[in-house]
């Protein structure tokens, strides 16, 4: 399947704050290093690269001291819990979430996650039960670290913040993919939380995630791929990458009804702060 093409170039930097660069999505894989350069042609600068299990997240922390513009976030997903628990028993867990602990003191690393709740692939009871012991691991992990949290939320908002309000909330907390509408963004917002807004907000069906970008303050939002899931409009079903994130960039800013330069810096500078600091960012200077 070919890839869609380079948007127009943004105004100003944004950062593609959570990215799978390691995934291939079966039909046409960047490789890494080309996914990093087409980003920087159109003004995506900085990428978060995010592990899922702890090949993933191993992967990640390897990236990130490989390609200066890029961060690592480690973590075990919800749904790789589950799993693990099912295939292997509670002790693969703890192994895979003691590694996580280990990787997550690497300097190169800004995040745990992604980590939370996922009801909608994870239904049983006791697998949703192994989501949440993980999930309050991984927030103690966080803490420990000092590392922002990055939130996988799906089916299961009322359950996500229960968990947050039980453990306490890490000095930083992103939800990746934000997926509620704007009463939930609100109760997200009231704990200090980022909204990430990816290539979903695009979609013709979602009313309810534009109303909570509508609502949110500018300075509350980040943007992300998940490449290679989640393309934008008008490329939706096509293999994403952090080179079509000027395409969500462009419908935040219409969506807010402000300057599309005003609204990518704030990106830009929402990311730094939502991960603790900047870090090199990828320009065509270094030959990309």
């Amino acid at each position: 399947m070919q890839r869609p093409p380079l948007p127009d170039p943004l105004p100003a930097a944004v950062v593609d704050t959570h990215c799978h660069l390691d995934v291939a999505d079966g039909r046409t894989q960047l490789a890494p290093a080309d996914a990093i350069d087409l980003a920087a042609r159109v003004g995506i600068d900085r990428i978060v690269q995010v592990g899922c299990d702890v090949e993933g997240s191993q992967w990640a922390v390897e990236a990130a001291h490989t390609w200066p513009s890029v961060i690592a976030s480690v973590a075990i997903h919800p749904n790789d819990g589950a799993r693990l628990v099912h295939d292997h028993g509670r002790g693969a867990l703890d192994r895979a979430l003691t590694e996580i602990d280990r990787l997550a003191a690497d300097d190169q690393v800004r995040g745990v996650g992604e980590t939370g709740l996922d009801y909608y692939r994870t239904r049983d009871a006791g697998g949703q039960a192994i989501q949440r012991d993980a999930f309050a691991a991984q927030i103690a992990i966080a803490e420990r670290h000092r590392r922002s949290l990055v939130i996988h939320d799906r089916d299961a908002h009322a359950d996500v913040l229960d968990v947050l309000d039980a453990e306490g909330l890490p000095e930083r907390v992103i939800f990746h993919a934000f997926s509620g509408d704007a009463d939930f963004a609100r109760a997200c917002l009231d704990r200090g939380a980022y909204l990430s807004f990816g290539g979903a907000v695009t979609f013709k069906n979602a009313g309810p995630l534009r109303e909570a970008l509508a609502i949110a303050p500018l300075d509350r939002i980040v943007t992300e791929t998940d490449a290679p899931y989640l393309t934008p409009e008008p490329y939706r079903g096509r293999p994403n990458a952090s080179y079509l994130i000027p395409h969500t960039a462009r419908l935040i800013a219409a969506v807010r009804q402000q300057d599309l330069e005003t609204v990518c810096r704030a990106l830009g500078e929402n990311a730094t702060a939502a991960f603790g600091g900047s870090w090199p960012s990828r320009t065509l200077s270094e030959g990309a």
